[in-house]
Protein backbone atom coordinates (compact mmCIF):
# COMPACT_ATOMS: atom_id res chain seq x y z
CA UNK A 1 0.00 0.00 0.00
CA UNK A 2 1.09 3.38 -0.66
CA UNK A 3 0.89 5.86 2.38
CA UNK A 4 -2.45 6.85 1.69
CA UNK A 5 -3.95 3.74 1.81
CA UNK A 6 -4.83 4.16 5.43
CA UNK A 7 -5.36 1.28 7.64
CA UNK A 8 -3.87 -2.29 6.12
CA UNK A 9 -5.20 -5.52 8.04
CA UNK A 10 -4.07 -7.68 10.88
CA UNK A 11 -2.86 -10.35 8.63
CA UNK A 12 -2.08 -13.04 11.03
CA UNK A 13 -3.47 -13.19 15.11
CA UNK A 14 -0.69 -14.91 17.27
CA UNK A 15 -3.60 -17.09 19.37
CA UNK A 16 -6.21 -17.91 16.16
CA UNK A 17 -9.23 -17.81 17.55
CA UNK A 18 -11.85 -20.95 16.98
CA UNK A 19 -14.03 -21.04 13.94
CA UNK A 20 -17.37 -21.42 13.88
CA UNK A 21 -19.19 -24.27 12.50
CA UNK A 22 -22.96 -22.73 12.94
CA UNK A 23 -24.13 -19.58 12.22
CA UNK A 24 -25.13 -17.58 15.23
CA UNK A 25 -27.76 -14.43 14.73
CA UNK A 26 -25.09 -12.15 14.77
CA UNK A 27 -23.66 -14.06 11.74
CA UNK A 28 -26.92 -14.13 9.82
CA UNK A 29 -27.61 -10.24 10.28
CA UNK A 30 -24.42 -9.61 8.78
CA UNK A 31 -24.67 -12.48 5.95
CA UNK A 32 -27.90 -11.17 5.20
CA UNK A 33 -26.17 -8.02 3.55
CA UNK A 34 -24.42 -10.47 1.00
CA UNK A 35 -25.42 -9.23 -2.31
CA UNK A 36 -24.67 -12.84 -4.28
CA UNK A 37 -27.11 -15.44 -2.75
CA UNK A 38 -27.11 -18.08 -5.26
CA UNK A 39 -25.38 -21.45 -3.66
CA UNK A 40 -23.49 -22.22 -6.76
CA UNK A 41 -19.99 -19.94 -7.38
CA UNK A 42 -19.91 -18.32 -10.66
CA UNK A 43 -17.54 -19.05 -13.16
CA UNK A 44 -13.99 -18.19 -12.88
CA UNK A 45 -12.00 -16.87 -15.97
CA UNK A 46 -9.52 -18.94 -17.28
CA UNK A 47 -6.54 -17.31 -18.96
CA UNK A 48 -2.81 -17.48 -19.74
CA UNK A 49 -0.45 -16.15 -16.83
CA UNK A 50 -0.68 -12.09 -17.40
CA UNK A 51 2.25 -11.35 -19.83
CA UNK A 52 3.70 -15.08 -20.07
CA UNK A 53 4.36 -16.59 -22.95
CA UNK A 54 1.92 -18.60 -25.02
CA UNK A 55 3.11 -22.15 -23.49
CA UNK A 56 2.34 -20.63 -19.82
CA UNK A 57 0.14 -22.33 -17.35
CA UNK A 58 -3.82 -21.75 -17.22
CA UNK A 59 -4.84 -19.94 -13.92
CA UNK A 60 -8.34 -19.53 -13.34
CA UNK A 61 -8.89 -15.61 -12.30
CA UNK A 62 -11.33 -14.70 -9.35
CA UNK A 63 -15.10 -14.42 -10.87
CA UNK A 64 -16.43 -10.65 -11.19
CA UNK A 65 -18.60 -9.12 -8.99
CA UNK A 66 -18.98 -12.12 -6.57
CA UNK A 67 -19.51 -12.71 -3.23
CA UNK A 68 -16.08 -11.87 -1.45
CA UNK A 69 -15.04 -12.63 2.06
CA UNK A 70 -11.42 -11.88 3.51
CA UNK A 71 -10.77 -13.86 6.15
CA UNK A 72 -6.36 -13.49 6.57
CA UNK A 73 -7.31 -12.92 10.11
CA UNK A 74 -9.37 -15.99 11.33
CA UNK A 75 -10.65 -18.59 9.18
CA UNK A 76 -14.35 -19.45 9.90
CA UNK A 77 -17.20 -21.30 8.21
CA UNK A 78 -18.19 -18.53 4.86
CA UNK A 79 -21.41 -16.83 5.07
CA UNK A 80 -24.23 -17.93 2.49
CA UNK A 81 -23.63 -16.12 -1.48
CA UNK A 82 -19.54 -15.90 -1.09
CA UNK A 83 -18.00 -17.87 -3.97
CA UNK A 84 -14.58 -16.29 -3.43
CA UNK A 85 -12.40 -16.43 0.10
CA UNK A 86 -8.56 -15.19 1.20
CA UNK A 87 -7.29 -17.15 3.98
CA UNK A 88 -3.64 -17.03 4.92
CA UNK A 89 -1.25 -19.50 3.82
CA UNK A 90 -0.82 -21.00 7.12
CA UNK A 91 -4.90 -21.69 6.72
CA UNK A 92 -6.87 -24.45 4.55
CA UNK A 93 -8.86 -23.06 1.50
CA UNK A 94 -12.24 -23.36 1.94
CA UNK A 95 -14.81 -25.87 0.31
CA UNK A 96 -16.47 -25.27 -2.53
CA UNK A 97 -14.86 -21.88 -3.13
CA UNK A 98 -12.55 -19.68 -5.17
CA UNK A 99 -9.72 -19.14 -2.44
CA UNK A 100 -7.15 -16.40 -2.43
CA UNK A 101 -3.64 -17.48 -0.89
CA UNK A 102 -2.33 -14.53 1.68
CA UNK A 103 1.62 -14.43 1.26
CA UNK A 104 3.68 -11.73 3.27
CA UNK A 105 6.08 -11.37 -0.01
CA UNK A 106 8.31 -7.77 1.18
CA UNK A 107 8.21 -8.02 4.91
CA UNK A 108 9.37 -10.11 7.85
CA UNK A 109 6.21 -10.92 10.29
CA UNK A 110 7.64 -10.04 13.78
CA UNK A 111 7.76 -13.72 14.72
CA UNK A 112 9.28 -14.60 11.93
CA UNK A 113 12.03 -11.93 11.28
CA UNK A 114 14.67 -14.15 13.33
CA UNK A 115 14.82 -16.96 10.72
CA UNK A 116 15.24 -14.60 7.53
CA UNK A 117 19.40 -14.14 7.46
CA UNK A 118 20.49 -10.63 8.18
CA UNK A 119 21.81 -9.53 5.31
CA UNK A 120 18.09 -10.28 4.07
CA UNK A 121 16.82 -7.80 6.22
CA UNK A 122 17.00 -4.15 4.99
CA UNK A 123 19.22 -1.99 6.88
CA UNK A 124 19.16 1.80 6.82
CA UNK A 125 22.87 4.23 6.12
CA UNK A 126 23.36 3.54 10.48
CA UNK A 127 22.86 -0.55 9.80
CA UNK A 128 19.73 -0.33 11.50
CA UNK A 129 17.09 -2.92 10.31
CA UNK A 130 14.27 -0.76 8.72
CA UNK A 131 10.90 -1.77 10.11
CA UNK A 132 7.31 -0.85 8.82
CA UNK A 133 6.21 0.90 12.19
CA UNK A 134 2.42 0.23 11.63
CA UNK A 135 3.03 -3.44 11.89
CA UNK A 136 6.48 -3.74 13.83
CA UNK A 137 7.80 -5.85 10.40
CA UNK A 138 11.40 -5.62 8.94
CA UNK A 139 11.50 -4.67 5.57
CA UNK A 140 13.11 -7.18 3.23
CA UNK A 141 16.12 -6.55 1.22
CA UNK A 142 15.22 -6.96 -2.73
CA UNK A 143 17.73 -4.22 -3.81
CA UNK A 144 20.10 -6.44 -5.74
CA UNK A 145 19.82 -9.31 -8.37
CA UNK A 146 21.05 -11.59 -5.52
CA UNK A 147 19.17 -10.73 -2.72
CA UNK A 148 15.64 -10.37 -4.78
CA UNK A 149 16.28 -14.65 -5.54
CA UNK A 150 17.33 -15.28 -2.07
CA UNK A 151 14.10 -13.21 -0.81
CA UNK A 152 11.74 -15.21 -3.32
CA UNK A 153 13.10 -18.63 -2.85
CA UNK A 154 11.96 -18.83 0.72
CA UNK A 155 8.37 -16.84 -0.49
CA UNK A 156 7.99 -19.81 -3.31
CA UNK A 157 7.96 -22.25 -0.68
CA UNK A 158 4.57 -20.52 0.99
CA UNK A 159 3.67 -20.28 -2.76
CA UNK A 160 3.98 -24.66 -3.11
CA UNK A 161 2.42 -24.84 0.37
CA UNK A 162 -0.83 -22.58 -1.24
CA UNK A 163 -0.69 -25.18 -3.91
CA UNK A 164 -0.20 -28.22 -2.50
CA UNK A 165 -3.48 -26.88 -0.27
CA UNK A 166 -5.38 -26.23 -3.09
CA UNK A 167 -5.82 -22.55 -3.22
CA UNK A 168 -7.15 -21.13 -6.99
CA UNK A 169 -4.67 -17.96 -6.56
CA UNK A 170 -2.03 -15.83 -4.45
CA UNK A 171 -2.10 -12.16 -3.18
CA UNK A 172 1.76 -10.83 -2.44
CA UNK A 173 1.40 -8.06 0.31
CA UNK A 174 3.20 -5.33 0.70
CA UNK A 175 4.06 -4.88 -2.47
CA UNK A 176 4.09 -0.90 -1.62
CA UNK A 177 7.05 -1.50 1.22
CA UNK A 178 9.45 0.64 -0.65
CA UNK A 179 7.54 3.49 0.19
CA UNK A 180 8.50 3.04 3.52
CA UNK A 181 12.36 2.29 2.96
CA UNK A 182 12.98 5.88 3.33
CA UNK A 183 14.12 5.81 0.27
CA UNK A 184 16.55 2.87 0.28
CA UNK A 185 14.37 0.62 -1.98
CA UNK A 186 12.28 2.37 -5.60
CA UNK A 187 9.03 0.99 -7.14
CA UNK A 188 11.72 -0.49 -9.88
CA UNK A 189 13.43 -3.34 -6.98
CA UNK A 190 9.06 -3.84 -6.15
CA UNK A 191 8.61 -4.73 -9.56
CA UNK A 192 11.65 -6.63 -10.36
CA UNK A 193 10.94 -8.73 -7.11
CA UNK A 194 7.13 -9.22 -7.55
CA UNK A 195 8.30 -10.87 -11.05
CA UNK A 196 9.90 -14.04 -9.48
CA UNK A 197 7.22 -15.30 -7.42
CA UNK A 198 4.69 -14.23 -10.03
CA UNK A 199 6.48 -16.65 -12.24
CA UNK A 200 6.56 -19.35 -9.56
CA UNK A 201 3.18 -18.90 -8.86
CA UNK A 202 2.38 -18.87 -12.61
CA UNK A 203 4.10 -22.30 -12.81
CA UNK A 204 2.30 -23.99 -10.07
CA UNK A 205 -1.32 -23.07 -11.77
CA UNK A 206 -2.04 -20.32 -9.08
CA UNK A 207 -3.57 -16.76 -10.12
CA UNK A 208 -1.43 -13.67 -8.98
CA UNK A 209 -3.13 -10.79 -7.35
CA UNK A 210 -1.46 -7.45 -6.84
CA UNK A 211 -1.74 -6.02 -3.52
CA UNK A 212 -2.68 -2.62 -3.38
CA UNK A 213 0.32 0.09 -4.93
CA UNK A 214 -2.54 1.65 -7.12
CA UNK A 215 0.39 3.64 -8.33
CA UNK A 216 1.72 0.06 -9.63
CA UNK A 217 -1.09 -1.62 -11.18
CA UNK A 218 -0.36 0.01 -15.07
CA UNK A 219 2.51 -2.12 -14.93
CA UNK A 220 1.00 -5.54 -15.83
CA UNK A 221 3.52 -6.23 -19.21
CA UNK A 222 6.20 -6.75 -16.40
CA UNK A 223 5.04 -7.82 -13.64
CA UNK A 224 2.65 -10.56 -14.96
CA UNK A 225 0.20 -10.20 -12.20
CA UNK A 226 -3.57 -11.42 -12.94
CA UNK A 227 -5.88 -9.89 -10.88
CA UNK A 228 -5.85 -7.14 -7.31
CA UNK A 229 -6.50 -6.93 -3.88
CA UNK A 230 -7.47 -3.74 -2.67
CA UNK A 231 -7.76 -2.65 1.11
CA UNK A 232 -9.37 1.33 1.06
CA UNK A 233 -9.70 1.66 -2.47
CA UNK A 234 -12.69 3.86 -2.40
CA UNK A 235 -12.17 5.31 0.45
CA UNK A 236 -8.94 6.90 -1.80
CA UNK A 237 -10.59 6.99 -4.92
CA UNK A 238 -8.38 4.10 -6.32
CA UNK A 239 -10.85 1.38 -7.25
CA UNK A 240 -10.98 3.30 -10.70
CA UNK A 241 -7.46 2.61 -11.31
CA UNK A 242 -7.68 -1.46 -10.08
CA UNK A 243 -11.02 -2.00 -12.25
CA UNK A 244 -9.10 0.05 -15.06
CA UNK A 245 -6.08 -1.83 -15.28
CA UNK A 246 -7.55 -5.44 -14.02
CA UNK A 247 -10.88 -5.63 -16.12
CA UNK A 248 -12.86 -5.79 -12.88
CA UNK A 249 -11.16 -8.47 -11.45
CA UNK A 250 -10.80 -6.78 -8.34
CA UNK A 251 -11.33 -7.60 -4.89
CA UNK A 252 -12.43 -4.72 -2.54
CA UNK A 253 -12.04 -4.20 1.27
CA UNK A 254 -13.08 -1.96 2.56
CA UNK A 255 -12.84 -1.09 7.06
CA UNK A 256 -15.41 1.82 7.27
CA UNK A 257 -19.05 1.87 6.72
CA UNK A 258 -18.35 5.31 4.52
CA UNK A 259 -15.42 3.08 2.57
CA UNK A 260 -18.38 0.14 1.56
CA UNK A 261 -20.90 3.24 0.78
CA UNK A 262 -18.86 4.74 -1.90
CA UNK A 263 -17.86 1.26 -3.07
CA UNK A 264 -21.09 0.21 -3.84
CA UNK A 265 -22.62 3.05 -4.74
CA UNK A 266 -19.52 3.56 -7.49
CA UNK A 267 -18.57 0.05 -8.52
CA UNK A 268 -21.17 -2.12 -6.59
CA UNK A 269 -22.23 -3.68 -9.86
CA UNK A 270 -18.61 -4.43 -11.18
CA UNK A 271 -16.35 -5.30 -8.52
CA UNK A 272 -16.33 -8.06 -5.66
CA UNK A 273 -16.71 -5.75 -2.40
CA UNK A 274 -17.02 -6.49 1.37
CA UNK A 275 -16.36 -4.25 4.43
CA UNK A 276 -14.40 -5.99 7.36
CA UNK A 277 -13.25 -4.96 10.58
CA UNK A 278 -9.40 -4.07 10.76
CA UNK A 279 -8.53 -7.34 12.76
CA UNK A 280 -10.56 -9.43 10.41
CA UNK A 281 -11.76 -11.54 13.44
CA UNK A 282 -14.33 -14.59 13.25
CA UNK A 283 -17.63 -13.95 13.90
CA UNK A 284 -17.73 -15.42 17.54
CA UNK A 285 -15.44 -12.13 18.40
CA UNK A 286 -16.83 -9.06 19.42
CA UNK A 287 -15.14 -6.88 17.30
CA UNK A 288 -16.21 -8.71 14.00
CA UNK A 289 -17.62 -7.03 10.87
CA UNK A 290 -18.70 -8.32 7.71
CA UNK A 291 -21.24 -5.80 5.08
CA UNK A 292 -21.92 -5.69 1.81
CA UNK A 293 -23.17 -4.00 -0.63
Amino acid sequence: MTANDGFRTQRRWTACLVAVAGMTAAVLSACASTATTTTAPPRATETTGTGESAGAAKVSLPPVHAGFDYQIGDPYTPPPGVAIVSRDHTASPAAGMYNVCYVNAFQAQPDEQGQWPADLLLHDAHGQVVVDSDWNEALLDISTTDRRARVAARVDQWIDECAGKGFNAVELDNYDSYTRSNGTLTAADAEAFITLPAAHAHARGLAVGQKNSADLAGDRSRTHLDFAVAEECAEYDECGTYASAFADHVLVIEYTDQGLRSACSAFGSRLSIVRRDKGVTAPDHNDYVRRTC
